[in-house]
């Protein structure tokens, strides 16, 4: 009897062991990937380049995420939280006549017999870009996000944010050419 203890130590032990390191070889083991989150990706804007005194045109192409959709700028009820792009450029530039697509109407189930106003897939913002008189020449960086409220099938999720940025170059008007001839006469333009 006076062994038993003493076997049993040695048992204990390998026990403990094998169970710590099933325990380690299950914390080596990734857990089950989360199902995918909404999101709105931007595509990336090239360089604008905008004669002082005029505009170019920008457009804003964005990616909502396969299965979801997102509130369009103008939601059906109050209560829903519009897609909006916000734009900061810097001193000299002025963002204008920011234009939203037409967005689609769905009646996903959790919203009863009210229809939503939303976009999917792909879809842009477009806007005009432009550059003062006095704005200075050369590239500056125009910041900028878009806030969204993104929805499946049947719930919504928290309001995001996703960042954006683009150059604009501005560049100075071109001289006007003058004609070497002067009008001798009111008839010769």
């Amino acid at each position: 009897m006076k062994f038993l203890p003493l076997l049993a130590l040695p048992l204990v032990l390998l026990a403990s062991s094998f169970a710590l390191a099933q325990g380690q070889a299950q914390a080596l083991v990734p857990p089950a990937s989360p199902q995918k989150a909404p999101l709105v990706s931007v595509a990336p804007i090239g360089t604008l380049a905008v004669t002082r005194g005029a505009t170019a045109p920008v457009e804003i192409a964005m990616q909502v995420n396969r299965g979801f959709h997102v509130n369009s700028h103008q939601p059906n009820d109050e209560l829903l939280l519009p897609t909006v792009v916000h734009l900061d450029p810097p001193e000299g530039i002025v963002i204008m006549n920011i234009d939203y697509p037409e967005a689609e109407e769905i009646s996903p189930a959790f919203a009863g017999n009210q229809k939503l106003s939303v976009y999917s897939g792909s879809f842009a913002v477009m806007a005009e870009v432009k550059a003062t008189r006095m704005a200075s020449v050369g590239t500056q960086r125009v910041h900028g996000e878009v806030r969204y409220q993104a929805c499946d099938n049947r719930q919504c999720y928290p309001p995001k944010t996703t960042p954006l940025e683009f150059d604009v170059r501005v560049v100075r008007a071109k001289a006007k050419e003058s004609s070497p001839y002067t009008a001798a006469s009111p008839h010769i333009r």
